[in-house]
């Protein structure tokens, strides 16, 4: 479910590049899907939360529940080159556990993904909010943009676009 590992599969031959639209027009519909089922399952707490007003930033912004969105002390710039570095670490790991001739991690796959997961979270999360997945982020951008959150779900940046 991850846009930029079915990238990188295709980019290194382990998959067709045909396969690529559909799997990543499936990844995005799914993180859609699950962004309005969430929103659906939570609207009366959101919107009592919120005070019926859904925002993006202050004491009442419910946007972040969708979407990661930078914290005060990052920068645009910092945030996207943060988000590349550690998706890059999840790819690269991702590719030494499931390889087949490493017999390590036979049967212990889905375990160690998820603790690597875990891992990047808590070490690294805090700069970006981790999402270090295209298809976890962009795709309820859409929907909250649709669902009444508005352009700032894509404009918001807390610090100047500067290093």
């Amino acid at each position: 479910m991850n846009a930029a590992v079915t990238f990188t599969s295709c980019a290194l031959g382990r998959m067709s590049w045909k396969k690529f639209p559909i799997y990543v027009l499936g990844q995005f519909l799914g993180s859609f899907t699950a962004a309005a089922t969430i929103y659906g399952l939570f609207y009366s707490a959101i919107i009592r939360f919120s005070g019926g007003e859904l925002t993006v930033t202050g004491p009442t912004a419910t946007a972040g529940i969708f979407a990661t969105y930078l914290p005060d002390h990052m920068t645009l710039w910092r945030g996207f080159l943060d988000e590349v570095l550690l998706t890059g670490m999840l790819q690269l790991c991702l590719f030494a556990i499931t390889d087949k001739k490493n017999p390590e991690f036979q049967g212990s796959q889905a375990l160690v993904i998820g603790i690597l997961v875990v891992i990047i979270g808590v070490s690294l999360g805090m700069n970006s909010g981790y999402a270090i997945n295209p298809s976890r982020d962009l795709p309820p951008r859409f929907f909250t943009y649709l669902a009444g959150w508005g352009e700032q779900v894509f404009r918001y940046c807390p610090g100047p676009f500067l290093w």
